[in-house]
């Protein structure tokens, strides 16, 4: 498993590497650390200077930070490259062919200027393997279970192999969510379906289904989040209409933000 850990060496970035520790195989597992270093060209005489010193300052806290989680047992290194965050980390990501991005949602000042907010989003549109989105105050000391939410839809078949098998490395239990706008008998079949079909395609796996009845699928995860704090809410990048109402809700992802509930997107 290769994770990638955008850091700008704030407390919650820093949170967000401890959380991608705690998921990573110990084996054959490795962490690479990123920190985008994004300059604005003011004055060209003095920008090589800030760059530098940027870079130096960079480098010097990636040290201090590998030497800090050598005893994990992690096999751990970084990059500290110039440009966008979103972009660069992305293509980083390509480059190393990485299982998994785990990324915080804020960040401080200076040297530790943040990577987050906006670039949040911007890297889960650029980005072509998962991304786990670790809150502020997401409780990752306490999470135990894996959910995943579903439309029931085709596209879902990989993203539904890939996180049972996730869940099985983490050691986490299995959950799927599946919010109903409409009840119905055709519904009800829905939900015995998908029972069946895991039943059978992984015997032995056990796997709980939550059914939540609400007018949108946005605030049928919303109801399931405000009771839930011990898991990692899964959705899949797919689901265009979700997704729209999540962005338009706000400029960040909402539900990332406001609640203690790490969000792992699948694309």
């Amino acid at each position: 498993m290769k994770i990638i850990v955008p850091l700008d060496f704030s407390e919650n970035s820093i949170k967000a590497l401890e959380f991608a520790l705690a998921l990573a195989d110990k084996k054959h597992g490795k962490i690479t650390l990123v920190h985008v270093v994004e300059m604005i060209y003011d004055f060209a005489s003095q920008s090589a200077l800030a760059l530098d010193s940027m870079f130096a300052n960079a480098e010097n806290l990636m040290n201090k930070t590998l030497e800090k989680y050598k005893a994990s047992g992690i096999t751990m290194d970084y990059q500290v490259v110039e440009g966008t965050p979103s972009v660069s980390i992305a293509r980083i990501a390509d480059e190393m062919e990485a299982t998994l991005i785990v990324m915080s949602t804020q960040g401080a000042s200076g040297i530790k200027k943040s990577l987050m907010g906006t670039h949040t989003v911007n890297l889960i549109r650029e980005a072509n393997c998962p991304v786990l989105v670790v809150p502020s105050e997401a409780k990752v000391t306490e999470i135990r279970k894996v959910t995943l939410a579903l439309e029931f839809a085709n596209h879902e078949e990989e993203f539904l192999d890939w996180m049972v098998d996730m869940s099985k490395k983490w050691g986490l239990g299995f959950e799927i969510l599946h919010v109903q706008t409409s009840q119905g008998f055709k519904e009800e079949l829905t939900v015995l379906g998908i029972e069946g079909y895991l039943a059978k395609k992984y015997p032995g796996f056990r796997a709980k289904i939550h059914t939540f009845y609400a007018e949108t699928a946005l605030e049928g995860i919303e109801m399931h989040m405000e009771e839930h704090d011990d898991m990692i809410l899964v959705m899949c990048h797919e689901h265009r209409n979700l997704w729209d109402q999540i962005l338009k809700k706000s400029h960040s992802i909402r539900m990332a933000y406001h609640t203690h509930i790490p969000l792992l997107i699948l694309v």
